[in-house]
């Protein structure tokens, strides 16, 4: 399915973007981040955003989090503004390292934005079994995080973002920093979560492999000032093994994301 401008692909809309800017101010003059970001994020979508460092990849995923503010445009999560959606805890957000608390336990880090939340210690309780068993990590709960491998820590991070059970996953380039074959493992692992969950979920990665083979939807962007240079509609199936990679179908599709990026820079 060839997308459109905005990346339409039906289905009702949890994320829009309109021309978006952000500059940031520094010591040394002002900083183009991002420019005239237009994109639809349609629910239950997997969209990768994939560019060259300091392309804004992670720069617009903060601007969906709230975390970072545009200077130009319009942005919308799930019908309100991101600070909106922020206090509505619509979304959960992974970082590239997994953040944990060394002084807590897996259930203890887990439950901490419950315990900010407000949630009840039998909710909480409940809460952590049921994303620890998501993410594979059941029986490890009482473990420290230093107890743990990086891809299982990292993995204790995303069962934090998802303990509130939001609609929406922001992911930073969350297995960047592990090896390839824990990579590749975990890959499998998001994509069994995602298919269970239903979510919503953006994903930050300078991998092309990893984007053709995790996502519905990959946005390809240009070096600074940060812009959509390409919205690519995954023509894959759904069930996706690791062999599927060495598939013509696979092999094309990241090809044409190789292209889109040599366009980009082209741009330049």
């Amino acid at each position: 399915m060839k997308p459109n401008k905005t990346g339409d692909s039906g289905g009702r809309s949890v994320i829009t973007a309109r021309n978006i800017d952000l500059t940031f101010q520094t010591a040394d003059g002002p900083v183009h981040a991002l420019k005239d970001v237009n994109l639809t994020i349609n629910q239950g979508d997997f969209v990768s955003f994939i560019g060259p460092s300091g392309c804004g990849k992670t720069t617009f995923l903060r601007t969906i989090a709230a975390l970072e503010t545009p200077t130009g445009g319009n942005l919308t999560v799930n019908g309100m503004s991101p600070d909106e959606a922020r206090k509505a805890r619509a979304y959960g957000y992974v970082f590239q390292a997994p953040g944990l608390y060394p002084w807590r336990t897996i259930s203890g880090n887990i439950s901490l934005p419950l315990e900010i939340m407000g949630f009840s210690k039998a909710d909480r309780q409940q809460r952590i079994e049921r994303v620890l068993e998501l993410v594979d990590l059941a029986g490890f709960g009482g473990k420290y995080p230093w107890q743990l491998s990086g891809g299982m820590q990292q993995r204790a991070s995303i069962a934090r973002a998802l303990a509130f059970d939001a609609d929406i996953l922001l992911m930073d380039e969350p297995f960047g920093a592990l090896d390839e074959i824990v990579r590749d493992r975990l890959n499998e692992a998001l994509l069994e979560l995602w298919k269970k969950t239903q979510k919503t979920i953006g994903f930050v990665t300078h991998s092309i492999p990893e984007a053709v083979y995790l996502s519905t939807k990959i946005v390809v962007m240009s070096p600074r000032p940060g812009r959509i240079t390409k919205i690519i509609n995954s023509p894959l199936p759904a069930e996706r093994p690791l062999e599927i990679r060495d598939t013509p179908d696979f092999i094309a599709l990241a090809h044409e994301v190789r292209e889109g990026l040599r366009e980009g820079h082209g741009d330049d």
